[in-house]
């Protein structure tokens, strides 16, 4: 059992845990992954890893509530344990191979949607650590649902936030930050970093070609078993097919196919929708999902 050392919620429908998992800190690296499990009927779920304390001994992981087994973590409190915390997997961040001196010398650009900073966030704190600064854009709907702002602001060369409705920060799309940043501040980036919702990734990654910037993009959003096994992740990589539980989750965001990896995920929000209709009704629930048997 993997104990729940603090629990608490960043904003609607966001909530942050710290659990105890002293192997896993102790190996894990930035754009490394988790599968998480509450009990024994509970569903796999892979959350990328948004900090880690090799001292303490704890993983830090973010997730948004979108579905049953996400609500039914929402309620897991301090003193809760998980019965399976597997990891590290997936492949870290290709900055933590590069040489140092190297990096340092280039202009590395961060992009983030939503809970995308969760993910974001380790890997700048390790180029910090490591003497490389990187810009970072962080995008959400409103204030309220920006989160750790804070710890992305002591790590950030430039903390640049976003808001669709203009609530806070630059107004509008990230997209439209970058472009800013570039066309209008004159700045220059030798790589981007893009993690968050799969249509921001796309759309980022659009831009950055525009502007000629190489990008890397976390392919985590469709992710499902997390092991290799069930195919969800299977993508196109330019003309390699790769699958993001395994061969990822980063991939060069200029070669993937974001419209099939989209249509891809369409396919099991079905089955989410059916499990979260059967967690919301509970004993009243007697079909519809075509799995309870209440509809035959």
């Amino acid at each position: 059992m993997y104990k729940i050392v603090k629990a608490e919620k960043l904003a609607d429908l966001i909530y942050l845990m710290d659990v105890k998992a002293e192997r896993i800190a102790k190996h894990c690296q930035p754009g490394q992954f988790v599968i998480v499990k509450i009990d024994e009927i509970g569903e796999r779920i892979p959350l990328t890893i948004c900090d880690y304390d090799r001292e303490a001994g704890t993983i830090t992981i973010v997730f948004q509530t979108v579905g049953a087994s996400t609500y039914r973590m929402a309620d897991l409190k301090e003193g809760d344990s998980f019965r399976d915390f597997v990891g590290p997997l997936g492949e870290p961040s290709e900055l933590v191979h590069e040489d140092l001196e190297s990096l340092k010398k280039k202009k590395l650009l961060f992009v983030a949607g939503g809970v995308g900073a969760a993910p974001v966030y380790p890997q700048v704190k390790w180029l910090k650590e490591h003497g490389v600064e990187a810009d970072v854009i962080v995008g959400a709907k409103t204030k309220d649902m920006l989160i750790l702002e804070d710890k992305m602001k002591s790590v950030a060369g430039n903390y640049y936030p976003c808001t669709d409705d203009g609530s806070y920060g630059h107004s509008g799309m990230v997209t439209t930050k970058i472009e800013q940043l570039v066309t209008e501040e004159g700045k220059h980036y030798d790589h981007c970093v893009a993690i968050g919702p799969m249509i921001m990734m796309k759309f980022t990654c659009l831009m950055t070609k525009k502007l000629n910037i190489p990008t890397t993009v976390s392919m985590n959003p469709i992710m499902v078993d997390g092991t290799g096994m069930c195919g969800a992740c299977r993508l196109h990589v330019g003309d390699e097919v790769k699958f993001a539980c395994v061969d990822g989750p980063e991939f060069d965001g200029h070669l993937v196919d974001f419209d099939e990896s989209m249509q891809r995920q369409l396919l099991y929000k079905t089955q989410e929708g059916k499990a979260m209709l059967k967690l919301k009704e509970g004993d009243t629930h007697h079909g519809g999902c075509g799995e309870c048997g209440g509809d035959k």
